[in-house]
């Protein structure tokens, strides 16, 4: 009991591990002032540029894994599933940085890795095909949140409510950009832009 309760605490403060926000400070910049106002991977690559970005990525989705393993060590399987939820919160809401965090999105798919390859894997390919399909970021996580629940009925019943719980997080994070895809507003990825560029530059 006791331990589960110390992985809980311990996956939260990981969470708060931002590196979007550290990398920006160190620049002399908010990041969630600037861009979409978002500490995530795509706010990062479009203000700071790849390497920021792959840092992003790379930092918060290793931070879900190891949240999750931290909870498996002290606490088992149900340690583990409740790591997730922590950690996830830690990141979307970090008490050092005012609960003002990231959407989630890679800090869910790195604690899902880490509790289920297998299920991390699939979610995954709904995302990146989401993204290659669209050329948006966006589409890709809230595809890949709603599809969470539902793949985990079908390969791990046990992760059920779990996946609600992400998905309905995630989609109220990204409700500005729903609304941004609805209108017909929300712009593709920058890495996408500049191909799109390039090849009208080559058409003229």
């Amino acid at each position: 009991m006791w331990l589960c309760i110390l992985s809980v605490v311990i996956a939260y403060f990981i969470g708060n591990i931002s590196p979007s926000i550290l990398m920006a400070k160190a620049k002399g910049i908010d990041i969630r002032n600037e861009g979409s106002g978002n500490a995530g991977t795509t706010n990062a690559l479009r203000v700071m540029g790849k390497k920021a970005g792959a840092v992003t990525l790379i930092i918060d989705v290793l931070k879900g894994t190891c949240a999750v393993l931290l909870g498996s060590l002290l606490a088992g399987h149900t340690g583990a599933m409740w790591c997730v939820v922590a950690v996830f919160f830690g990141h979307v809401w970090p008490v050092f940085f005012g609960f003002r965090g990231g959407k989630g999105v890679a800090t869910a798919f790195g604690a899902l890795m880490g509790l289920n390859p297998l299920l991390g894997l699939a979610t995954l390919a709904i995302v990146v095909a989401g993204v290659l399909i669209t050329r948006r970021m966006s589409v890709g996580s809230i595809l890949g949140a709603v599809c969470f629940p539902v793949l985990s009925f079908f390969m791990e019943k046990d992760f059920i409510y779990l996946g609600i719980v992400v998905a309905v997080i995630v989609l109220i994070k990204h409700r500005a950009n729903i609304i941004r895809l609805f209108r017909g507003e929300e712009p593709v990825m920058s890495i996408f832009e500049r191909k799109t560029d390039t090849k009208k530059q080559e058409e003229k």
